[in-house]
């Protein structure tokens, strides 16, 4: 269980080639870069292809600042969340820094940071290199992002159609077309649903786990449907990661040893494969769309199980405050946080550091994109 929700459930009861030489060279780079523990060097898409604008969905590990002005307690708009970002402010990030989209977009060599659409201060000209519509608490199942008043894929699709009406008010239809269909489109959900609606608020009462994948895969089906009828062609479809072994879930969930919660990991690799197999069948029938399934699961598992090899000492706690449940409104001002955030995979209780984001972006970048060029 999600701690904030926690708190609302209380509060509600190749060598002759010299481009194949480069990329050899930049991937050594890479790996000893991570080996050391310093700041990732993020891999860069080739020179010769160009993807314009970067569309984030999904939940708080996308959320850009939408939360900050919606009726919720779960958003970060506060101290200590945002203390080594650019400007040393909460903007709303669930991190210490840059999340997934700042780093991605910047990778792509879209922008720097990567803007929510409900931001105030987004002004018309961001619209054209991409925002994010995502919600901190929000799952594809309805009743999740109800649980956390956060927008549903219901509510963010109805934001991008506004969104879209706007682009073509700015660079007509054609260009809009054009922005749309060649934009990387990232969508990341699923783990609020497992570890608040299934666990927590009674899905196991009226649903077993793959019965409730079932659920979730035929949500996400829909949305990544809706999304590509509107022009999405370019879609990244995030698995859930390893949620028995986050911080809070060890603490809820692992036992008087903190262990990872094998339930909650066995059922996100049943809904995992279920998506999967989804995607396969949507790529299929949509084959103008490239639409790729991400893991996830593994890599961060990965980083869990081996974190020296990614110069992390602690991976089992957060950064902030005790490290085993503070998240959004319990990691606050009062909360005291880690020295050094490089040595910490987890910046709270349940969303990672920039270095983490960092790893599994660059993964990302090695491992994905040129599926989706």
């Amino acid at each position: 269980m999600h701690p904030v929700l926690l708190v609302l459930a209380i509060t509600k009861t190749h060598p002759r080639c010299p481009s194949m030489l480069l990329i050899v060279i930049s991937l050594v780079q890479i790996w000893c870069t991570i080996s050391r523990g310093e700041a990732q060097v993020v891999q860069q898409i080739p020179q010769n292809q160009s993807i314009p604008a970067l569309i984030a969905f999904g939940d708080s590990i996308v959320d850009q600042g939408c939360n900050n002005n919606l009726t919720t307690i779960v958003k970060c708009n506060f101290p200590p969340y945002g203390q080594d970002f650019p400007s040393h402010q909460s903007t709303g990030r669930f991190s210490n820094a840059k999340t997934p989209p700042d780093i991605l977009a910047e990778a792509l060599g879209i922008k720097d940071l990567l803007p929510a659409y409900l931001d105030p201060r987004t002004e018309s000209e961001d619209l054209l290199t991409g925002v994010s519509f995502a919600s901190g608490g929000m799952g594809y199942d309805p009743v999740t992002s109800k649980l956390a008043s956060a927008l549903s894929f219901s509510d963010q699709l109805k934001l991008f159609k506004e969104y879209i009406s706007k682009l073509k008010r700015l660079v007509g239809e054609a260009r809009t077309r054009s922005i749309l269909a060649n934009s990387l489109f990232i969508i990341v959900a699923g783990s609020d649903d497992l570890a608040n609606t299934y666990f927590t608020f009674g899905g196991r009462l009226r649903y077993d786990v793959h019965s409730y994948a079932d659920l979730m895969v035929s949500y996400a089906s829909d949305f990544i449907q809706e999304i590509n009828e509107l022009g999405a062609r370019r879609l990244a479809v995030f698995g859930v990661p390893p949620i028995g072994c986050v911080p809070s879930q060890r603490t809820l969930a692992g036992g008087p040893l903190r262990n990872c919660s094998e339930n909650h990991n066995q059922a996100t690799q049943v809904y995992n494969t279920k998506l999967q197999s989804k995607l396969n069948l949507l790529s299929q029938k949509f084959q103008l769309s490239k639409i790729v399934y991400v893991d996830v699961y593994n890599s961060l598992l990965h980083i869990i199980q081996n974190p020296q090899d990614y110069g992390f000492d602690v991976v089992d706690k957060g950064c902030c405050g005790t490290g085993d449940i503070e998240v959004s409104v319990l990691c606050n001002k009062l909360s005291k946080t880690c020295p050094d955030r490089s040595k910490y995979l987890f910046w709270d209780s349940y969303h990672p550091t920039q270095k983490g984001y960092e790893i599994i972006v660059n993964q990302f970048m090695t491992n994905y994109i040129s599926r989706l060029l």
